[in-house]
């Protein structure tokens, strides 16, 4: 059974390759339940990779018509999709 519930996902300070499995998963289960927010503030670094993966978790909220939203971004993240030029992508889900 989908709970409606809204689920929340802390994001670290360094988002890289050694944490980006467990925030995945994290992610995942989060999805499958119902709609999410992605707690963004204390994130100091972020990497390419961490991006795409926000991307595609919101692209796979949409399609189980959950909302995913990314509350309070750090400066840092928002520099990181800016200098990658993934603004478009992430325009519709950042809050705050």
């Amino acid at each position: 059974m989908v709970s409606k519930a809204k689920k929340s996902v802390a994001l670290p300070a360094v988002i890289d390759l050694d944490s980006l499995d467990s925030i995945r998963d994290s992610l995942i289960d989060a999805i499958e339940e119902g709609p999410v927010t992605v707690t963004a503030g204390a994130v100091e670094r972020v990497s390419t990779n961490a991006l795409f993966m926000l991307i595609s978790a919101a692209e796979t909220a949409r399609r189980n018509h959950f909302d995913f939203a990314i509350e309070q971004p750090s400066a840092a993240l928002v520099t990181a999709i800016e200098r990658l030029g993934l603004g478009t992508q992430f325009s519709g889900m950042m809050r705050g």
